[in-house]
């Protein structure tokens, strides 16, 4: 590497100073306003400032700790001419900011006003997870500054959104693209953080937790965080002219961080001979900013043609469609509408065939709600029937990533939204065809040699099918999944998707356990393995029991600790306290021992508040993820709720004691009929509290002695 210069660093420092000042003012004159007892965090994280914690392993509770954390900060600003040195200067930048946005947050302000979001929640950064491993998010662009004009910046952010990537907007963009009329929000994957320079911290902050959740990096370890970045978040820098000191500087922490920085601005470039090799990266033209960034990160978008007219992105997953920019409205819950696949001999498939029976979308009135049945016929040689429903809960996941469509519900309860922008824009019923047959024919490539879609709109006709066609289909997967029991299959299968960021977690997926992150079941992951069999779903067999009551076997030990590098030595599959399997930090819900009720509270990501333990979920999971195993603490997917397994060692579903109420809904009537047969309990849901009833154990106790709930005559769990 070429030695830096002595002006580059004389830049680098000076940004680094005027952001201590600023930082130190602004510390006492919080002190002198509200003394230094008062409490300082930012909210709906486990790890109080982040960043700080991350560098220093210390978490800050109050302005006091603050201020003495100036002191740690100060020694990370030496000020020897070396690399090292304008690194360690940038790291103390970012800690700076983060001091400077926390401030904001005090007596449970809320600073930022749409469209900006300021601090990102644990929750967020979760569920981000499974599309990073995925790929589906290939990388995370920061564009900081303002454009030369407006359309160069939306058109960047809109390069980046058609490719996937999550784009955080810091400063001037913010402004052009509101300017412009774009729209931005965590739904699109366009997330506008602030205005201020100071709230790009709040992209490193998800940076550092994603070491802290997923990757088991410890607070304080400093050299393993950087690591961690550097090669498992693929996040980049895009700085626009001019770059002041203050930017430079903060430029300098990214790339510590392992984050390229981009930049159009040659005047200070050469100015100050700036000479870091696929690190800080002059692009005088905005236009190649994307292929510069992800050549430097070397990020590789899959890219899958489909003949639509609108961009199709997983960006595009989260829009929202509202009634009035809606063209039309497909609503299952109103009249006749499903979705299938079936599996046909190759003569009855007509490779790429669209066929639309009906009206299509310029012929439907503006507004209205309308049939549609959608039936995807395929044929392979090794194609299977239990991998059509795989394919089908795909299509909610394609068909939302269309810009200007919006997807919910399957099977025969789907609701299907077209934007106005998007008919306009030429879409129409075949484009749907384009999608499926597209994305089939890509991603099921080893199983389907030929596929063809069929669209219908006409009511009658949808009606038919539906009752015809649609729900014996249905009635049969159905009986069919009642019989897959852990006791009814040969094998288990092993799940590492999550390795990109959780290098020793492994999933052991069973037909009553599916994956912590509720996305694979045990046909998802037989349908992976034998789409992929080096991928990353591998076959377990289960021939030598250990221990049947906890669900231990000496074949899914050795295959943990194949797949785990040896980092894991044993797991149970059915028990919470002896050798839980581990979780990577991406799960639905969290699971712990409440000892006073002698049963377990769960808590599932979207909650925020208090749970009768004594830690919300964001702290529960501080200490469950990152692929170790904590006994008396377990994550899970919210279906697992409800299956006969789960923490059978203990005594199953009647030690649950307490869950959030939206959850305790969105599980119910599974919940309830599980406590039916196995236990004749009728309506157990409602012995169960929520925190309408209790935030602490005490309450929740009485609670439960008032509902005569089961788990306080069962044996001590401890």
């Amino acid at each position: 590497m070429e030695e830096i210069t002595v002006t580059l660093f004389d830049v680098v420092f000076s940004g680094n100073d005027t952001v201590y000042g600023l930082t130190e003012n602004a510390v006492d004159a919080a002190i002198a306003q509200h003394g230094a007892d008062k409490a300082v965090a930012f909210p709906d994280t486990a790890y109080s400032l982040p960043c700080y914690f991350g560098v220093t392993g210390t978490k800050i509770s109050n302005l006091g700790d603050m201020k003495a954390a100036l002191g740690t900060i100060k020694s990370l600003m030496t000020r020897e001419k070396r690399l090292n040195d304008v690194f360690m200067s940038g790291i103390a930048t970012a800690l700076c900011a983060e001091f400077i946005e926390a401030l904001k947050y005090i007596d449970g302000a809320a600073p930022y006003e749409a469209p900006c979001y300021g601090h990102l929640g644990d929750a967020i950064i979760r569920e981000l997870g499974v599309p990073l491993v995925t790929g589906d998010i290939p990388g995370v662009a920061v564009i900081l500054g303002s454009a030369p004009t407006a359309q160069e910046g939306v058109d960047l952010v809109k390069s980046y959104q058609a490719q996937g990537i999550l784009v955080t907007l810091v400063g001037g963009i913010i402004d052009q693209c509101e300017e412009l009329g774009y729209k931005t929000g965590a739904n699109v994957r366009v997330i506008p953080l602030g205005k201020d320079v100071t709230s790009v911290v709040h992209v490193v902050s998800v940076a550092v937790r994603a070491a802290l959740i997923f990757g088991n990096i410890q607070g304080g370890d400093a050299s393993g965080l950087m690591e961690y970045t550097m090669k498992r978040v693929p996040a980049f820098v895009n700085a626009f002219a001019p770059l002041d000191p203050v930017i430079v500087a903060c430029g300098a922490g990214a790339i510590a961080l392992g984050f390229p920085v981009v930049t159009n601005d040659v005047a200070t470039a050469e100015a100050v001979n700036i000479k870091v090799p696929k690190s800080l990266i002059v692009q005088p033209d905005v236009s190649k900013f994307n292929a510069t960034s992800l050549e430097a990160r070397d990020i590789k978008i899959k890219i899958t043609h489909i003949d639509i007219p609108v961009a199709f992105a997983s960006a595009f997953e989260g829009e929202i469609i509202r009634r009035g920019d809606m063209q039309v409205e497909f609503d299952g819950s109103r009249v006749d509408c499903f979705e299938l696949v079936q599996t046909k001999d190759a003569s009855e498939v007509e490779d790429h065939k669209i066929e639309v029976i009906g009206p299509d979308i310029d012929e439907m009135p503006e507004g209205s709600k309308q049939s549609i049945a959608y039936v995807v016929e395929v044929a392979g040689k090794t194609m299977q029937a239990d991998f059509e429903s795989v394919f089908e809960r795909k299509f909610h996941s394609y068909l939302n990533c269309v810009e200007g469509m919006m997807h919910t519900g399957q099977r025969d309860m789907i609701r299907i939204r077209i934007s106005k922008d998007t008919y306009n824009a030429g879409f129409r019923l075949k484009h749907i065809g384009e999608v499926l047959y597209a994305k089939v024919k890509s991603e099921f490539a080893a199983v389907v040699d030929k596929c063809q879609v069929k669209i219908c709109t006409d009511a009658a006709e949808c009606t038919k099918l539906r009752h015809e066609l649609a729900t014996p289909v249905y009635d049969k997967r159905d009986e069919r999944l009642t019989t897959l029991t852990d006791e009814g299959v040969d094998v288990y299968y092993s799940c590492i998707m999550c390795q990109a960021f959780s290098p020793s977690h492994v999933c052991v997926v069973t037909p009553e356990r599916l994956g912590l992150c509720g996305a694979v079941s045990w046909l998802d992951a037989k349908a992976t393995n034998e789409l992929d069999p080096q991928g990353p779903c591998q076959v377990i067999t289960k021939e030598r029991p250990i221990d049947e009551r906890i669900g231990e076997y000496e074949d899914v030990n050795e295959a943990v600790r194949k797949f785990s590098q040896g980092a894991l030595e044993d797991v149970s599959l059915y028990s919470i306290i002896e050798k839980p399997m581990t979780s990577c930090g991406c799960f639905e819900c969290i699971c712990g021992i409440e000892p006073l009720s002698n049963g377990v509270c769960i808590a599932n990501r979207e909650y925020a508040g208090m749970t009768p333990i004594g830690m919300t979920f964001s702290e529960l999971a501080s200490m469950t993820g990152g692929g170790v195993q904590t006994p008396g603490f377990m994550g899970h997917g919210k279906h697992f709720i409800a299956s006969k397994k789960f923490m059978k060692a203990e005594g199953g579903i009647e030690r649950i004691v307490w869950m959030p109420k939206e959850l305790k809904e969105q599980v119910k009537d599974r919940l309830n009929a599980t406590a039916k047969e196995l236990y004749g309990i009728d309506n157990f849901t409602d012995m169960i509290g929520d925190e309408t009833v209790a935030e602490d154990p005490e309450t929740l106790l009485a609670f439960l002695e008032e509902k005569g709930h089961p788990a306080l005559t069962m044996e001590p769990m401890m």
